[in-house]
């Protein structure tokens, strides 16, 4: 009617769909509870990427470092409800050989919707992409999240090796 061609799919309840031919990468789905999310490709602006992270239960970081993180970015995903952003993801790496999943996080109220499990698959399907063979993906797992990145075949690095950090 309008000239717009969508692809859509349907699993477990969730009805997704991209527009065909948009110069924008948004992939939009609709759950079950009828609750509408899209996914928008890209860091979210400094503002809200350190609201959602205090809000989801991740450390808080400085205005500064977050703007001289986020244009560093090598993918990132931001999960809109409407117009607001709920949640959000990012790969950084030295974009060959070595990346890490970070800021993996749905504000409170728009938990238990699969949307965590969303921002991975599309963080997943762009390393798959573009990612050189043999690649190393890591990340550190918060509590129960853990089950979450098993479901995308990572595993446990101990007791081969413990992963470690520093705070400067």
């Amino acid at each position: 009617m309008f000239g717009i061609r969508l692809a859509v799919g349907v699993a477990r309840g969730v009805v997704g769909f991209f527009v065909l031919g948009s110069p924008f990468r948004t992939m939009y789905w609709v759950n079950t509870d009828f609750d509408s999310y899209s996914l928008r490709a890209g860091p979210p602006p400094v503002e809200v990427y350190l609201r959602l992270r205090v809000t989801s239960g991740l450390s808080a970081k400085t205005v500064e470092a977050a703007e001289a993180g986020l244009p560093n970015t090598w993918h990132g995903v931001t999960v809109l409800c409407g117009d607001e952003p709920v949640g959000m993801g990012r790969v950084i790496g030295d974009g060959g050989c070595f990346f890490q999943i970070v800021d993996i996080c749905v504000a409170p109220q728009h938990q238990g919707r699969g949307l965590g499990k969303k921002i991975m698959a599309e963080l997943m399907c762009e390393l798959e992409r573009r990612a050189p063979d043999g690649a190393y993906v890591s990340l550190i797992a918060d509590g129960d999240a853990r089950f979450l990145y098993e479901k995308f075949g990572f595993r446990q690095t101990a007791p081969a090796s413990v992963g470690m950090y520093l705070t400067v």
